[in-house]
């Protein structure tokens, strides 16, 4: 297999050169844009295997880039990590929402950074239990990582298809927060229980009419609908 191939969307040049010699230690071939604009087209036409993913940044800010991105089938399923020096609770929760992997705020670790990276591409190699899962209004296919409701394919990102497809393996089992982190994110990924709630978040928006398979259980956590 070819080297893994890593987008930088980040305007301060020092940062980029920082992530791109430890990115290159590590065997990763790494492209990077100065700014949104160039980074969307950076994404479309090299399709990365990963990108990361700066907020203030010229012509189109990180947050417009994400929203781009994950909201067309040509980079959808590109895991996004969002580094950013917005530090504030609700940023990362909308950067989640709108369909990043994972959050990092500098000043950071370049040994953490690699950490996610490798957290993210081992949840992508991981087994899955069942090719596809049937249940109701929702058929959820691994072999294409394809999700249809009532028979109309809808765009996930890589994290949300794999917590649909984490609880419907489960149906009628009551997951917490914790259980859901270790068993998507990976133990050692260091996220925080908010970003299930906006993993969810997100996700049920898009199953639309067949948000309701998702169930919040009050103190406890979230459950798949048995039907």
């Amino acid at each position: 297999m070819g080297k893994r191939k890593i987008l930088i969307i980040e305007d301060d040049r020092n940062i980029v050169e920082l992530i791109e010699y430890n990115l290159k230690d590590e065997g990763y071939e790494t492209l990077s844009a100065l700014n949104g604009q160039e980074g969307v087209e950076l994404a479309k036409r090299k399709k990365p295997d990963l990108i990361i993913l700066d907020i203030m940044l010229p012509i189109k800010d990180g947050f417009e880039v994400c929203k781009i991105l994950k909201s067309e089938d040509l980079t959808v399923h590109i895991p996004i990590i969002i580094l950013s020096a917005k530090s504030q609770e609700i940023d990362k929760v909308v950067g989640l929402e709108l369909g990043a992997d994972d959050y990092i705020t500098k000043p950071f670790s370049p040994r953490e950074l690699i950490a996610r990276i490798r957290a993210i591409f081992r949840r992508g190699r991981e087994p899955k239990i069942s090719s596809k899962i049937a249940t109701g209004d929702i058929v959820i296919d691994s072999t294409r990582h394809s999700v249809t409701v009532s028979g109309e394919e809808i765009s996930l990102t890589h994290t949300e298809f794999k917590l649909l497809e984490y609880m419907a393996q489960r149906p009628g089992a009551v997951l917490s927060r914790d259980q859901i982190l270790d068993a998507v994110f990976g133990q050692d990924s260091m996220v925080y229980d908010r970003t299930v709630d906006a993993h969810i978040k997100s996700l049920r928006r898009k199953l639309d009419k067949a948000k309701d398979y998702i169930e919040t259980i009050r103190g406890a956590g979230y459950r798949f609908k048995e039907v």
